[in-house]
């Protein structure tokens, strides 16, 4: 009965300690990686709000929501790879833009087929402002992120445009 116990006993203490260090283990990676880079994001997001700089841009882009050519140049400028790190924290320039095409759709000024992939053309830039970050939280060596970001950053100048038709070709008909 004894060695039944102690084998209890050591098995719930093996799994606690290892629940417990665990626990440490996301308590240091999130101190360490995901709370600056939440620090990096909201002072991007203030600056970006406070400068006027997303609704410049976003008032410079809105006139050529009108048509698919319109939306591929608007896509493939939010998905340059200098701009796309810093348009993406927060997605405060493609929530502003969003917010205007779907205003000029909601008063018939934009035909309501071009909503997708207008929605495609101002988010080629998810996720870039993550790649960084992803890369650190799996511990990627510095050669991996050299090489992995830039490469991100790209393919999402090609994948953008891409989209944006597929969108288009979905919409057809609406």
């Amino acid at each position: 009965m004894q060695a039944l116990i102690e084998k209890i006993g050591r098995s719930v203490g093996g799994v606690v300690g290892t629940l417990f260090q665990a626990g440490r283990d996301a308590v240091d990676l999130c101190l360490k990686t995901i709370i600056p880079f939440m620090a990096f994001v909201t002072f991007v997001i203030g600056l970006i709000l406070e400068t006027g700089v997303g609704d410049a841009i976003a008032n410079g882009i809105k006139g050529f929501s009108s048509s698919l050519g319109g939306l591929m140049i608007v896509c493939i400028i939010c998905a340059i790879p200098v701009l796309s790190p810093l348009l993406g924290p927060g997605a405060v320039i493609a929530q502003i833009v969003g917010v205007l095409i779907g205003t000029e759709i909601g008063r018939g000024n934009i035909d309501v087929s071009m909503a997708l992939p207008a929605l495609f053309a101002i988010n080629p830039q998810v996720g870039c402002d993550f790649v960084p970050v992803g890369l650190a939280l799996g511990e990627a060596e510095p050669e991996t992120v050299t090489i992995g970001v830039p490469a991100v950053l790209t393919s999402r100048m090609i994948t953008g445009p891409i989209s944006v038709v597929v969108g288009y070709l979905f919409a057809l008909g609406l």
